[in-house]
């Protein structure tokens, strides 16, 4: 009966406004309806479990999930380029391919080459038996022995060091499937002896992934962060993740919180506090009563302290905190800390989503788009005129996020206003579905953090960067479940930075670990690529050029 109905068809605006209510009072009753039916499972499910029976299946195929991906309507269509395979083919050998004189005709005249690129591959093994020179001098009554070629220390050569590391860190293979693979080609190697390849005396690979990091946040001045769950030893801990468009690193912690990402973003250096103005502002900002910021004063200063210090400090001046409160000193002296140390770049902007762990940490913070637009997916209105009503403004939040897209390309101060403008029109309007409505003004409360673009056009819209670099230790996590020690934990986050970085510089990560394993280093290292290519592109064209 409610097909087609339209509110603002009612001619009396005191009937109109009656209307309108009992819609939204319906979807309200709906919403609820829904909420509770799910509680009751739940709780029916716990009954079910304690009584030793099982609860009701839970199906995670594609059906039982609700599709909140925003691809179809953002996406820009592409003309689809010709790919031409042969100028982009490696040729490492030519073979010419002859006829027999015989078969052809007394009159034929040779006319060149036709040329056709086939690609193939070689796989095969390389065992290398050593006859090492040995020399004694009973002088000194000692031996020499000619040492091994670099890459080749051990039972293994570079090949196969560098074939594990691509296979388990580039490939998401499992080491039984590594182990299966070696022994099809006659390699006799044990499952211990694969994994040790993949975590054991791994010095050279986690330094330069320290000097990928370094170079990776003095490229811009802005950077993308997210973060993903990850099992270590079965316990659930944290993978975040630090990326911009020239490198991703990885970081597995075992929490989340603001002083976690502090702790990230200066490469798990030992946790420092600052109790200085900037830690007082900040406090005030997080919301201490302003007699604890009143007695901190007192304590205020530029003095570095570790965390063990910095406690000591707190429970010698008999500073009664509470657990929030607690958490709110240690923030704000963790975040002034961070700004006024020298050993680590310190990011102006941080790309991230809405979660409160990002918040304050930077000077400027700016919101995804898509993650902003997921919100209003969700939205599940039940009354037509209101499915009417969002579909209606969805078009709209698209159209805007395309205008911001087409500003990026060609900034200016007025189209910079205009954006303003149309920004506050959209989202500061009043429709009839008031589901909507209190989206909306959530929206426009992180105005600046969306509209940050317009100030910065270099920066992405989206996020996707950072969720694609965490998706991909989700499929790690999926394939191989998790690490069992802070070792294990370690060479994940060190050759998935390597292997990601790789693929956004064009860099072969079995070319470049082989290369580092053999000490022959004909490649250039990640890090001077990504300081390259900063200059090339620019990423912080903004802040050189206000």
């Amino acid at each position: 009966m409610l097909e087609g109905f339209d509110p603002s068809a009612i001619q009396d605006e005191r009937a109109r406004e009656g209307f309108i209510l009992l819609l939204n009072l319906v979807e309200t009753l709906k919403a609820e309806n829904e909420r509770l039916r799910a509680e009751n499972q739940r709780l029916q499910d716990e009954i079910n479990r304690l009584k030793g029976e099982q609860g009701k299946p839970s199906f995670k195929g594609k059906r039982a999930q609700a599709d909140h991906s925003s691809e179809k309507e953002r996406r820009q269509p592409k003309q689809a380029e010709q790919r031409k395979q042969a100028k982009r083919v490696k040729i490492d050998r030519e073979v010419k391919v002859a006829l027999d004189p015989c078969e052809l005709p007394a009159d034929v005249v040779f006319k060149g080459y036709e040329e056709v690129v086939v690609q193939d591959i070689k796989i095969e093994s390389d065992n290398v038996l050593f006859r090492k020179e040995k020399y004694y001098s009973s002088s000194e009554q000692k031996s020499y022995i000619a040492p091994q070629p670099p890459g080749y220390e051990g039972q293994f050569g570079p090949g196969i060091k560098a074939l594990v590391m691509m296979f388990y860190y580039g490939c998401n293979m499992t080491e039984p499937k590594i182990l299966e693979f070696f022994d099809t080609m006659n390699i006799e190697i044990s499952a211990g002896q694969v994994s040790n390849l993949l975590i054991k005396k791994q010095e050279r690979f986690h330094a330069e992934k320290v000097a990928v990091y370094q170079a990776g946040l003095e490229s811009s001045p802005w950077q993308q962060s997210d973060w993903t769950t990850m099992p270590v030893n079965g316990e659930n801990c944290y993978c975040h993740i630090v990326c911009n468009p020239l490198y991703a690193a990885y970081f597995t912690k075992a929490s989340k919180d603001r002083q976690t990402i502090l702790e990230v973003l200066r490469n798990s250096s030992e946790r420092e506090y600052v109790l200085n103005d900037q830690a007082l502002l900040l406090l005030k900002i997080l919301g201490l009563s302003g007699v604890k910021r009143n007695l901190l004063q007192k304590l205020a200063g530029e003095q570095v302290y570790s965390e063990a210090a910095f406690m000591a400090l707190l429970d010698t001046h008999d500073l009664v905190l509470g657990p929030k409160q607690l958490r709110q000193v240690l923030d704000a002296a963790a975040i002034a800390a961070y700004h006024s140390q020298q050993d680590w770049p310190i990011i102006d902007l941080l790309l991230a989503d809405d979660a409160p762990e990002f918040k304050l940490v930077t000077a400027l913070l700016a919101l995804c788009w898509v993650h902003e637009g997921r919100h209003y997916k969700k939205l599940t209105p039940f009354v037509e005129h209101h499915q009417q009503v969002l579909d209606a403004f969805m078009k709209e939040f698209w159209t805007f996020y395309a205008d911001l897209l087409a500003y990026q390309q060609q900034p200016s101060p007025e189209r910079k206003l205009e954006l303003t403008a149309e920004f506050e029109r959209l989202f500061g309007q009043k429709t009839t579905y008031w589901l909507l409505n209190e989206r909306l003004a959530l929206t426009k409360a992180k105005q600046a953090a969306l509209l940050m673009v317009l100030d910065y056009p270099e920066i992405p819209l989206h996020n996707n960067a950072a969720e694609l670099a965490a998706r991909t230790r989700v499929r790690k996590r999926k394939i191989s479940y998790g690490t069992r020690t802070e070792e294990g934990s370690q060479a994940w986050d060190t050759f998935m930075t390597l292997s990601e970085t790789s693929k956004k510089l064009g860099v072969s990560f079995y070319h470049y670990i082989r290369d580092r394993i053999t000490d022959t280093n004909n490649l250039p290292s990640l890090a001077d690529l990504i300081r390259q290519r900063a200059q090339e592109m620019n990423l912080g064209a903004s802040w050189q050029y206000p």
